[in-house]
């Protein structure tokens, strides 16, 4: 069984009843239940496609925080061979919540940063939910100073709500180890692409996404500040996260308008966490296809950054 969101109720209560047909058939309790099963599977696939193709922003922004929703380390074992993790920043200490590395992509050799939030309560909290410290910041760095130096391709996957705020973190400099992980991105020399795969939150966000070609997943979000957060300070009332995350235009459709994104990884019918292989195949060939367009360009990728981020926003 799925975690079901609040908005798919109506999904809930087939896919139970269907569910609990099919272990009435498997004990031998029920017969003949075939055609109600199929009856009832087909008004199922009905009622998702019903919920899922009118999804308010708000909606999105729970579909992006699935707990089953795959993370960076799923990507990484389906799309990548041979990585190699890098540890530390050789400053501090490690952080668990960025994965990065090197790796090979369909036989050609890639650097790796991505955001880690967990799968279950253990790994969530050795990854710190995906919230990033500044040693994390710094080891992101490393990276790509070591992508930049052999001419290497940049990969990002981005899945955060947003750099960690603690006391520790702000004193060990977090700005500062964002705002050079965000100078690090726009001086490589090598081509860099990003994906955002769940929430792409703020500075902690940018940090590692300041990248040639940036995507997200359909259901995903990008934004400077949460939803909950932005409510809280324009109207002191985080009860209006919904007309917040409106406002706010997060989701990939409106950033695709914007032109802050360059594409979309459309997901399978009910989000990512329905279909993990899908959408982590289709993000594999996205990549694929972008990586080969970087092969057969001859642009400044130095440049090309820092055009597309001065022109953002002059034409609106």
């Amino acid at each position: 069984m799925y975690n079901y969101l609040d908005f798919e109720k109506p999904v809930q209560d087939l896919e139970g009843k269907i569910l609990e047909l099919k272990k009435l058939s498997e004990s031998g309790e029920a017969v003949d239940v075939g055609e109600e099963i199929a009856r009832l599977e087909k008004r199922s696939a009905e009622a998702l496609r019903d919920v899922y193709r009118q999804l308010t922003p708000w909606q999105k922004v729970q579909v992006a925080r699935h707990p089953d929703r795959p993370h960076c380390l799923d990507y990484v074992k389906g799309l990548f061979t041979d990585f190699t993790p890098l540890a530390g920043d050789r400053k501090f200490g490690e952080d668990a919540a960025i994965v990065g590395g090197f790796a090979r992509f369909r036989g050609e050799p890639v650097a790796v940063i991505g955001q880690e939030k967990g799968s279950d309560t253990k790994s969530r909290l050795k990854h710190n939910f995906g919230s990033v410290r500044p040693e994390g910041y710094r080891k992101a760095v490393r990276i790509m100073e070591l992508a930049d130096r052999f001419g290497i391709p940049m990969i990002t996957l981005v899945d955060t709500a947003g750099a960690y705020p603690g006391v520790g973190a702000e004193e060990r400099g977090q700005a500062e180890a964002i705002a050079r992980s965000t100078s690090a991105c726009l001086s490589l020399r090598s081509p860099s692409l990003s994906v955002v795969i769940g929430e792409g939150g703020s500075g902690g966000a940018i940090a590692i996404a300041t990248a040639n070609r940036v995507y997200m997943l359909e259901h995903a979000i990008y934004s400077v500040i949460s939803p909950e957060g932005a409510a809280s300070i324009l109207w002191r009332d985080t009860t209006r996260s919904k007309e917040a995350a409106t406002n706010m235009k997060i989701t990939a459709q409106d950033l695709l308008d914007l032109k802050i994104i360059d594409g979309i990884v459309p997901e399978p019918m009910g989000g990512a966490h329905r279909a993990p292989e899908a959408v982590i195949g289709a993000t594999g060939d996205l990549i694929a296809r972008t990586l080969g367009e970087f092969a057969q360009s001859n642009a400044d990728f130095r440049e090309h950054r820092r055009e597309k981020y001065l022109a953002m926003g002059r034409s609106l």
